[in-house]
This record gives structure tokens, C-alpha cells and sequence, in this order.
């Protein structure tokens, strides 16, 4: 395992898909809006995760959503696409400076545009997937898009509130010598 990878990712997973399954799953908006949070875990996992463990826990954390929505692998399929993504749109969007080591993905961090900008991104892509999928019929490409679009505003403006509510700002030591 990886050593950035720690409880409280486990912690994140339980309580992202439990949010999911029980609440989110209820929350629809006007019938095209859905929000899918559960995507938020593998958003939120460290830079520096080895990407085969990325994929693995994208299944898991697809999987499991699958088994509750009787989806049939949608989710997951969907999931492995966000991870295989990622360090693709990470790649993207690394600062001149590069990574630190020890940066995290956290929207006091890395700043509002950068997360924005990752989030959104990977958002839409997870979504277009699992909408896509779901209908697997281009004559209803509108509607699909019109949702997938609903859906990530949605799912995103959750996310960003996630973020800002229960992710400290990175503090900075102050040497007192």
C-alpha cells in the first residue's frame, strides 16, 4: 500500500459512499440533476498514489456503489475511467513549480482555480461516462447531455462545499527562534 494513503482515506470512502447511497440517491434535480459524491473520494486521494492502487480503489469505490444502485457496472466502469484519467488532468495542470511532495489536493492549497479547473474536469468526464452508458442510444444525446451537464454542476458545487467546510487550510510553521 501506499505510505500517503492512510485512515482517513478509509474513513472518506465509508462515509462518501454511505452519503451516496443514503442520501444522495434521493436528491435528484428536476430529473436530470444527480449527484454522484462518491466521486469526491478518489478526487480527494493524495498526488503521489501509485496509479494501479488509483484504478483498484476507482473499481472498488465504483463497485460498490454499483451493488446498491443495481447498475450493473456503470459506476465502476465510470470509476476506472476517473482514475485512469486523473494523473492525465494532473499532468495538465501542474504548476511551473511542480508538485511538492507533499501537497495535497485541497482547494486552500492548491488554490480555487486549480481545483476547479481538476474537479470540474474529471467531473464531467465520470458523468458523461456513466450517462452515456446508461442509455447507450445517441438519439437521446441531447438529453444525456443536457444531464450530464446538470449533473456536474451539481456534483461539483457539492464537492467544492465538501472541501470548504471539512478541509483545513494548510497551516505554515512559524520558527520562533
Amino acid at each position: 500500500m501506499n505510505n500517503s494513503f492512510g485512515a482517513s482515506h478509509i474513513v472518506q470512502f465509508f462515509l462518501l459512499v454511505a452519503l451516496q447511497v443514503l442520501l444522495m440517491d434521493n436528491l435528484v434535480l428536476y430529473s436530470m440533476g444527480f449527484c454522484f459524491i462518491y466521486v469526491a473520494f478518489l478526487l480527494y486521494l493524495p498526488l503521489s498514489i501509485n496509479r494501479v492502487w488509483l484504478l483498484f480503489l476507482g473499481f472498488i469505490v465504483g463497485f460498490t456503489v454499483d451493488i446498491f444502485y443495481d447498475t450493473m457496472g456503470i459506476h465502476a466502469a465510470a470509476s476506472v475511467l476517473l482514475a485512469f484519467l486523473r494523473p492525465h488532468v494532473l499532468n495538465l495542470l501542474t504548476p511551473h513549480d511542480g508538485y511538492d511532495s507533499s501537497d495535497e489536493v485541497n482547494i486552500h492549497v492548491m488554490g480555487t482555480r486549480w481545483f476547479l479547473t481538476y474537479a470540474f474536469s474529471l467531473i464531467l468526464l465520470h458523468h458523461a461516462a456513466v450517462f452515456f452508458l446508461e442509455t447507450i442510444n445517441f438519439q437521446t444525446a441531447l438529453y444525456t447531455l443536457a444531464k450530464t451537464i446538470l449533473s456536474t454542476i451539481f456534483t461539483g458545487i457539492v464537492v467544492v462545499i465538501i472541501q470548504l467546510l471539512f478541509f483545513s487550510p494548510k497551516r505554515e510553521r512559524i520558527d520562533y527562534r
